[in-house]
């Protein structure tokens, strides 16, 4: 390897590093959510909204496309687009419920009348996972445009399931909270 290129990948690979490092920071930092949360929403909550994302970006679907007749990759490429942008609104919503959720188990806790230190370290490792595992997705969603991937989201829609019963437990329905 020339030592040109040997100081392009290293200047990449730290380039990528931090970019990753700050997206982890500015995901763990802010909270996109509006509270407090109500027994409507709460009620509303499922996972149900989120499995059209299983299949969206799946690359069955295009190498159906590519068998039929008068095919062209026009066609593919503004699917792709479409299909991305669909998902990017899942993907959206997907992570403003996950940070609302989250927002309310950290007001629970802050208002318990006893600490609750597991809950707390739970809820900040789903956190991190959470944002590790949306980066991964942004990543493959780019390479999907580009048409190298699918896009897999089931650990995503997993770990929000994991929170969304995580709050259902904690909160009663006769909740001031969720009032």
């Amino acid at each position: 390897m020339t030592l040109p290129l040997s100081a392009a990948t290293t200047t990449f690979l730290i380039l990528s590093l931090t970019l990753g490092v700050l997206f982890l920071v500015s995901r763990l930092g802010t909270d996109h959510q509006i509270l407090p949360v109500t027994t409507e929403w709460l009620n509303d909550l499922s996972t149900d909204r989120y499995r059209p994302m299983l299949r969206l970006l799946q690359e069955a679907d295009f190498h159906f496309l590519c068998s039929q007749q008068g095919f062209t990759p026009q066609m593919a490429s503004r699917l792709r687009r479409q299909r991305v942008h669909a998902f990017r609104g899942y993907l959206d919503m997907l992570q403003a419920d996950f940070d609302r959720v989250a927002a309310a188990l950290r007001l629970i806790l802050a208002h318990s009348s006893y600490d609750r230190p597991e809950l707390a370290s739970l809820l900040f490792q789903r956190r991190m996972m959470f944002a590790v595992t949306l980066m991964s997705v942004q990543l493959r969603i780019v390479l999907f445009r580009l048409g190298l991937s699918g896009v897999d989201v089931s650990s995503l829609i997993h770990l929000f399931e994991g929170m969304r019963l995580d709050l259902r437990t904690l909160v009663p329905v006769s909740s001031p909270m969720a009032a």
